[in-house]
């Protein structure tokens, strides 16, 4: 098969009637064009134009080849201008992977915005906790904690930039077992743990005035972390046990005074989530508006 540069140069030269025509047409020198239709008629081995000192004229066969060239090349011409709008305009899907921390903490304050502001953008938001091939499986964009960030990503910062783990009971269990006062108390108390699948149950992390303590508690319930998060919120409001979750998680709950903040002092912080893509080169155009979009509300929030 021609080239479609060839092609395209020599149905050029021949509507123009001329090299120098096609040349103000296309903005390709005479010489490339030349060239252009010099290597088209040796691929087709015939003479698609008689040229002399002051004309330039199809024969029979390119006559013929233009007539069915011309719609040929005009629909290429639409499907690449079609390809344009989504280069230009931020218009289309963009699909995103996430924990169940990000759906519930950080999105919320960044979707409606964006999508009020790019309102011909379909977003898909996967929610889940295992660690992705976001070219494999057919993702833009996800978002993870640093350490579960793939090294050959590009990353920026999105949501809070600091977060802490966070330890609640319901004042009924309070009142009934007592408040620890050093994590390792907790290994008296009932716990309600979470744990990702497929994986060793995690530990419990806290730290206070440079010391660190990680404990293995006990307890009457186990979740899957993510998913199974709010049915462990509702058995500590029960008060069932002691919840370990995201402080902004568990923040609405304290608020109302339905949980009490436990081992408060001993809250771990850790550096906030990031969204992680691939590359910056050729970037669809949904994922560099959120991009630009997220970037910018980070810059707001400094």
């Amino acid at each position: 098969m021609a080239p479609l540069e060839d092609l395209s140069a020599f149905a050029a030269i021949a509507r123009a009637g001329g090299f120098r025509g096609a040349s103000r047409a296309t903005g390709a020198s005479a010489s490339q064009l030349s060239e252009a239709l010099r290597r088209l008629e040796s691929r087709l081995g015939m003479r698609l134009l008689n040229r002399t000192t002051r004309t330039v004229a199809p024969t029979e066969a390119g006559a013929r080849l233009l007539e069915r060239l011309g719609p040929a090349l005009a629909e290429v011409e639409a499907a690449l201008d079609a390809v344009n709008l989504f280069r230009e305009r931020a218009a289309g899907p963009l699909r995103l992977n996430v924990p169940a921390s990000a759906s519930r903490l950080v999105l919320p304050h960044i979707v409606p915005s964006f999508l009020q502001a790019f309102p011909d953008i379909e977003l898909e938001v996967v929610v889940e906790e295992r660690f992705v091939d976001l070219v494999a499986e057919g993702y833009d964009a996800g978002i993870r904690y640093e350490e579960r960030l793939a090294l050959d990503m590009v990353a920026v910062p999105i949501g809070p930039r600091r977060q802490r783990m966070a330890t609640a009971a319901s004042p009924a269990y309070v009142a009934r077992a007592g408040l620890p006062v050093h994590p390792r108390n907790l290994l008296a108390h009932a716990c309600l743990r979470g744990r990702f699948a497929g994986r060793a149950m995690p530990d419990w992390e806290f730290e206070r005035d440079g010391e660190q303590v990680r404990i293995q508690p006990r307890g009457p319930l186990t979740v899957a972390l993510g998913a199974g998060a709010d049915l462990a919120v509702d058995a500590a409001v029960a008060g069932l046990g002691i919840v370990y979750l995201f402080e902004d998680w568990l923040q609405p709950y304290l608020d109302r005074g339905e949980l009490v903040p436990v081992l408060e002092p001993w809250w771990p912080a850790f550096s906030g989530p990031f969204l992680y893509y691939p590359g910056r080169r050729l970037m669809p155009a949904p994922l560099r508006a959120f991009v630009d979009f997220v970037t910018g509300l980070q810059v707001g929030n400094r």
